[in-house]
């Protein structure tokens, strides 16, 4: 898993970072936007000529999947769950559902992933993004009926049909954009569309296309960038963890999909915007994982100087800061705008609040009792000040509320704080240095822990490499 998540990172570094919309000149002056909208100036449109949909060959093509990865793990995990008969099938046919023992990554990171797999086979073949979230909800409960021996799975269910439907359309999206804004001829641009998305690489390579395009009109502004750095541990409390506290060499990628202010761009399907994070270390490998989109939505402006869209907020996160780990399947309604504040001062906003299915659990628990699921509140707060093209300060926190969960062994309460504040200083070009603070905080309360309490916080200097060589202020 660490390695995938690695050359994932790696290939959305490499292409998608290049598929920069947002404009590189100086921001005009608000007061004097004409309040009619100009038409756009460009107009490249996500589709290939020949229409292609296809509900037999996305069926097809997933059950072939489960068959290989069946075999796979059959032959190659212990222990081996996977030794599915006839027999099995018919058990789990009469069984009633329940929450597995697997191991948190397996749970909250594999089965999102698969589920992301399933979906892009779908969306590959020419499917709608709802569409293709129904053949991963079928996929998933044919792989927990006919794909494995051990009763059928509610935990597994809920993340590899929706968590994995929210991390593939983030996927399906970038692999398009490392594809379709190159010359049509790099092998590398391949290379990386597939890491990204297997499924759409295959179904290009076997002469399948796309049915229809992603957006009409406008292409979306987005921004990205890619930090490369060091950061050490200021403060921390690791309660019941046994894990220990390491300094981190760290890669974190971030790209912001469909940011209001677009001219001509709309907001008609499910993830016309949306936030992608991936943060990797030498510590623990995938560190913190996210997708947020907007499912349904509409835009909205205040006079000449805001644009913002307002919405149902679909989203996968997944966290694990050395001590604990939390992922969160969940649905919000949010809002995201851009205000110019001044000239060159803008002000870029997002928050949103819902609910969510959570799974927490402690890294190298000193017992038992610490691996527990829920339905919680949740919320995400998130604040860009972009000055001049030159200077950023950006802060974000996700909070994952107090929420009754029930574990393997016991009952309690959980609830975690990540927050995020960096400044970031443009030297030149792409090039920008980055000085962040990270905290992750969890509080809690289970029978037979009696630690109540986890925290680790860093302070870190990244090298920032933003080839849209912007800030990621939109111009209109």
């Amino acid at each position: 898993m660490k390695l995938l998540a690695q050359a994932i990172l790696l290939a959305l570094a490499g292409g998608t970072v290049h598929a920069q919309e947002v404009e590189k000149q100086q921001p005009a002056d608000p007061a004097a936007i004409p309040v009619a909208h100009a038409p756009p100036r460009e107009t490249q449109v996500f589709a290939d000529s020949r229409e292609y949909k296809s509900y037999g060959a996305a069926a097809l093509e997933i059950l072939g999947f489960q068959v290989v990865l069946n075999r796979i793990d059959h032959a190659f995990v212990k222990p081996d769950d996977y030794g599915v008969s006839i027999g099995s099938v018919r058990r789990n046919l009469r069984s009633s559902w329940v929450e597995d023992r697997d191991p948190f990554e397996i749970n909250q990171m594999g089965h999102p992933y698969q589920g992301s797999v399933y979906f892009n086979i779908a969306r590959s073949n020419g499917l709608t993004f709802w569409e293709s979230m129904g053949y991963a909800f079928a996929g998933s409960a044919v792989w927990e009926i006919a794909g494995e021996t051990t009763p059928p799975s509610r935990n597994d269910q809920i993340t590899t049909s929706f968590g994995g439907s929210f991390l593939g359309e983030a996927l399906y999206r970038m692999a398009n954009l490392v594809l379709d804004r190159g010359d049509g001829t790099s092998p590398w641009r391949e290379v990386g569309a597939a890491l990204v998305s297997p499924s759409l690489e295959y179904n290009r390579q076997k002469g399948s296309r796309r049915a229809a395009s992603l957006w009409a009109g406008a292409t979306p502004a987005t921004f990205s960038r890619l930090q490369l750095g060091y950061s050490n541990p200021s403060s921390s409390n690791v309660g019941p963890s046994l894990a220990t506290k390491r300094r981190e060499v760290a890669a974190d990628f971030a790209l912001e999909y469909g940011l209001p202010g677009k001219e001509g761009y709309t907001y008609r399907k499910p993830f016309d915007y949306f936030l992608f994070r991936a943060r990797v270390s030498n510590a623990n490998g995938l560190e913190s994982l996210t997708s947020r989109g907007m499912l349904v939505g509409t835009t909205y402006g205040y006079g000449e100087r805001m644009r913002g869209i307002a919405g149902v907020y679909g989203s996968y996160d997944y966290l694990s800061p050395q001590l604990f780990r939390i992922a969160s399947t969940g649905v919000s309604l949010g809002s995201n705008m851009q205000v110019w504040l001044a000239r060159e001062l803008a002000l870029q906003a997002h928050a949103s609040a819902g609910v969510g299915y959570v799974s927490t659990g402690t890294i190298r628990a000193n017992s038992g009792g610490q691996y527990h699921y829920g339905f919680a509140p949740q919320s995400m707060l998130g604040l860009r000040l972009i000055w001049d093209n030159k200077l950023s300060l950006d802060l974000s926190s996700s909070a994952f509320f107090d929420g009754k969960q029930h574990g393997l062994e016991s009952g309690g309460k959980d609830r975690v704080l990540r927050g995020d504040a960096s400044l970031s200083y443009r030297l030149s070009g792409p090039h920008a240095l980055t000085l962040k603070y990270l905290t992750s905080r969890r509080g809690f309360s289970f029978p037979n822990v009696v630690e109540r309490q986890q925290r680790y916080d860093s302070v870190g200097l990244y090298y920032s490499w933003q080839p849209a060589r912007s800030m990621g202020a939109v111009n209109w």
